[in-house]
């Protein structure tokens, strides 16, 4: 697309916000301070870098398709996680999960990992000035197949995971050290049952105690900062989930943790919008998983729908962007991977957009007077408003395609690169 198009677009657009008391010039500075992490595995299936013998065969992850040009090495992972930083207005963040580690070749067990594993991604994200979050990967793993990892009856299987999530937060903290940026470290397990149980107490005591193990060792926050994540159901785990929102909320409450909000992992009647500002009355941070369910939590790509739209009028309403950490968690192995990672990127820096652009004090005044009218009539005119010129010159400043110019960048990589591999 043209610049000058562009720039005319957007004086345009000014204008018709500046009708309505909003400062574009304004909302494209805040633009700038939010930040996604960037989950690795939607380049590569999650499939993760161990030895043979851990593949996805345990934990209730699927991806489906097949379409050319998965990463199979860190070397093209690597590479296509600066083609999508490069199609994505601001900087970014990577999210990385414990089976992507450097191990060499050699069989390294989860509860042997050590930070030299993951030196070299540090040393990647430091290169190009931008901050890591962590995951332990409490599936894909034979002592996952039951179901059972933190709330395994086995003792065996459970300080297994109790250890290897201690290491990944040790990893976590020294990422977080060496960055100069806290590292966030989710814990999501896929503990649960595919029938009705009779003692879920004993399960969540159990979890309960995993937890306290881990967290005994303490760090910085300036390093490393804890979440816990829960769900509603999973593959295998249909009738009852042991970390459940009730369970993980509360722990997070008690234990000064940051709760994760996963919007795929809940019944999909629920707004996960509307939970926010519930929670950051009780935790001090959220991390957000954002996805695109359909019918289920089937991890689709993050799309510009009012799903989206609600989670970010949420945040930014409650003049919370400073406490809510934002990552993206789908997997689509149907469709050009990294297409799917820009998409989904863009559409959530869309939908801040969206909400950072509407006229607050008018809408609070009109609620605040019980002018219910003018309210609705006010949030349906602000969807016939140009925001979509506004995205375009944000694009330009930043210096990334606009428009359909992405795509045709995405179609070149993926003749050039991924159909080779």
């Amino acid at each position: 697309m043209k610049k000058e198009i562009i720039e005319k677009s957007y004086q345009l657009a000014k204008k018709q916000y500046a009708e309505m008391e909003v400062d574009t010039g304004k909302m494209i500075s805040e633009m700038n301070n939010i930040k996604i992490s960037l989950h690795c595995w939607q380049t590569d299936d999650v499939g993760g870098f161990e030895k043979a013998g851990a593949e996805l065969s345990g934990g209730g992850i699927q991806a489906t398709g097949n379409f050319p040009g998965k990463a199979k090495t860190i070397v093209q992972m690597r590479s296509d996680l600066d083609k999508v930083m490069s199609l994505i207005p601001g900087q970014q963040r990577l999210n990385l999960h414990a089976i992507y580690g450097e191990f060499g070749g050699k069989p390294i067990d989860r509860d042997k990992i050590e930070l030299k594993h993951f030196q070299g991604w540090i040393n990647w994200a430091k290169k190009r000035k931008i901050g890591m979050d962590f995951n332990c990967t409490c599936f894909s793993h034979p002592y996952a197949d039951d179901g059972f990892t933190l709330a395994s009856k086995n003792e065996k299987i459970r300080k297994f995971w109790v250890e290897h999530t201690k290491r990944c937060r040790a990893i976590s903290a020294e990422m977080g050290k060496q960055l100069g940026t806290p590292t966030i470290h989710n814990i999501w397990i896929p503990d649960g049952s595919k029938d009705t149980p009779v003692d879920r107490n004993t399960l969540r005591k159990i979890l309960k105690k995993s937890l306290d193990e881990i967290f005994s060792v303490k760090y910085p926050r300036k390093y490393l900062k804890d979440s816990v994540e829960s769900k509603l159901f999973g593959i295998g785990s249909e009738s009852m989930v042991v970390g459940s929102h009730d369970f993980y909320l509360g722990y997070a409450i008690k234990n000064n943790t940051m709760i994760t909000l996963d919007n795929g992992h809940f019944h999909p009647t629920e707004q996960v919008g509307d939970k926010i500002s519930s929670c950051l009355h009780s935790v001090d941070e959220i991390l957000l998983h954002l996805t695109r369910g359909v019918r289920w939590d089937s991890d689709h790509v993050v799309t510009f729908n009012d799903e989206i739209m609600l989670i970010a009028q949420e945040i930014v309403r409650a003049k919370a962007l400073n406490r809510v950490n934002i990552g993206l968690d789908y997997f689509d192995a149907s469709l050009n991977r990294i297409g799917a990672y820009v998409v989904g990127a863009r559409a959530v820096q869309l939908a801040f957009m969206f909400a950072l652009l509407e006229p607050w004090k008018t809408l609070v005044k009109f609620e605040e007077q019980g002018r219910n009218f003018e309210r609705l009539a006010l949030l349906e005119l602000l969807k016939t408003k140009p925001f979509g010129a506004v995205w375009d010159y944000y694009c330009m400043k930043n210096k990334v395609p606009v428009g359909l110019d992405y795509i045709e960048e995405i179609k070149k990589y993926e003749k050039e690169v991924l159909l080779k591999r």
